[in-house]
C-alpha cells in the first residue's frame, strides 16, 4: 500500500462505502420483494479496491517510494 495516494484511496473507500450501504438498504427496506443486485455490488467493491491501491498521477514514482 506504500503507492497509495490518499485522493484515489477516498474515492475507493467511498465507492465500497456505496456499494455496501445501497445493498443493505435493498436488503432491509419494507419492500420484501426488493434484493440487492450483488453483481453489481461486487464489480464496484472491485473497483473500490483497485482505486485504493492506485496511485496519483501527480505523484511521482520518487515521492511514492515506488522502486
Amino acid at each position: 500500500m506504500k503507492n497509495a495516494s490518499w485522493k484515489t484511496t477516498t474515492a475507493g473507500v467511498a465507492a465500497i462505502v456505496v456499494a455496501l450501504a445501497t445493498a443493505v438498504g435493498a436488503l432491509f427496506d419494507a419492500d420484501p420483494t426488493t434484493l440487492p443486485d450483488w453483481g453489481a455490488v461486487a464489480a464496484a467493491v472491485m473497483a473500490g479496491v483497485g482505486l485504493i491501491v492506485a496511485r496519483d498521477n501527480d505523484v511521482s514514482s520518487e515521492k511514492a517510494g515506488a522502486v
